[in-house]
């Protein structure tokens, strides 16, 4: 059986490999998605050297982030985000949220971070493959979005933009959904967008392909192989 170092190494590689087609200047950052994965295979995967890891329950996070106190990890959390979750994920003190899917749950983080006095990372999710089964902004509303949030929550550290790739089996869909949230990106940076997360285990070559800086990678890394 395929360990979790060789998972990690082989991922590596191919994330090296898009990279260098892309650009030898860009760096990229690797999120090994967790939420379906023990205490010990994080243990395991942060003596690898993984430190930054992902999950999308607030639960799931508050969790394995008590079981493993003493390692100095990088939380982020990737999931829906329900409202009654804001205070206990804001307890937690993740290193970044990447799903804010919508004005008016920035605006609910705004509160409870004014009412604590502190502030947090976020990314704009933005539902750039027009799937109705999915979160975010529509790309059409994601600009003007991005600078209310900017201008009403500045308990926010808004980041940049996330996306997840169209559910489809066609390159070209896929590559569509990244490029839309890229362009968004782009016109972004001058008001301080610096991370785009995109790409997750079955598309993240793609998402490279076009600009990615941030990956969410979980099953190719975790999942049981032979």
């Amino acid at each position: 059986m395929q360990g979790l170092r060789e998972k990690l190494d082989f991922v590596l590689q191919k994330i090296e490999r898009a990279r260098i087609a892309y650009s030898r200047h860009h760096i990229i950052k690797l999120v090994a998605v967790s939420k379906y994965s023990e205490v010990e295979k994080i243990t395991e995967l942060y003596h690898c050297g993984q430190r930054a890891f992902g999950e999308n329950k607030v639960q799931d996070l508050r969790d394995k982030k008590q079981e493993m106190t003493l390692f100095p990890i990088e939380w982020h959390f990737i999931g829906n985000l329900q409202r009654n979750k804001i205070n206990l994920l804001l307890d937690l003190n993740p290193f970044l949220i990447h799903s804010v899917d919508s004005l008016e749950l920035a605006q609910e983080i705004e509160k409870k971070c004014a009412l604590q006095n502190k502030s947090v990372r976020i990314l704009l999710q933005v539902n750039s493959s027009y799937e109705e089964s999915k979160s975010g902004v529509s790309p059409e509303e994601c600009v003007e979005v991005y600078h209310q949030i900017l201008q009403k929550c500045p308990h926010l550290k808004l980041e940049g933009l996330m996306c997840m790739g169209a559910h489809s089996i066609k390159i070209d869909a896929i590559e569509k959904s990244f490029k839309i949230t890229k362009d968004l990106f782009d016109s972004l940076q001058g008001v301080g967008a610096k991370t785009l997360s995109m790409g997750m285990s079955n598309d993240y070559e793609i998402a490279i392909a076009n600009g990615a800086n941030l990956l969410r990678i979980g099953s190719e890394i975790f999942k049981s192989s032979f």
